[in-house]
């Protein structure tokens, strides 16, 4: 018999919740990740990560993975970014403002 995971979370007055840290380990989900949710007619809901946007990179899902198992695995290897670095970054980007939320024009898809 498969085993059965079971876990509860509360809605806030926004209707937001938190997913428990079993189902977040379960469903290997991490920030910023989507769900889906199928219900049944019973009233059964069924939540599992959802798939892949279309538009989405699998290559930079699977860089992302491989730095994160790097980090992981060599924590001594992180450096902290030189403060004249950090400088001369925002210089670059002094007033530029970006909506990382909006869909990317004709031109730069």
């Amino acid at each position: 018999m498969p085993i059965t995971l079971e876990a509860e979370s509360t809605l806030t007055d926004r209707y937001q919740t938190t997913v428990p840290e079993s189902v977040r380990r379960t469903l290997k989900l991490g920030k910023r990740d989507k769900l889906h949710y199928t219900i049944r007619a019973n009233g059964e809901v069924v939540l599992t990560r959802a798939t892949g946007a279309e538009g989405d990179d699998p290559a930079l899902g699977a860089f992302l993975d491989f730095l994160a198992a790097d980090i992981s695995r060599h924590p001594a290897r992180l450096q902290g970014i030189d403060a004249d670095l950090v400088a001369r970054l925002q210089s670059l980007t002094e007033g530029v403002e970006v909506d990382l939320d909006a869909p990317l024009s004709a031109d730069d898809e």
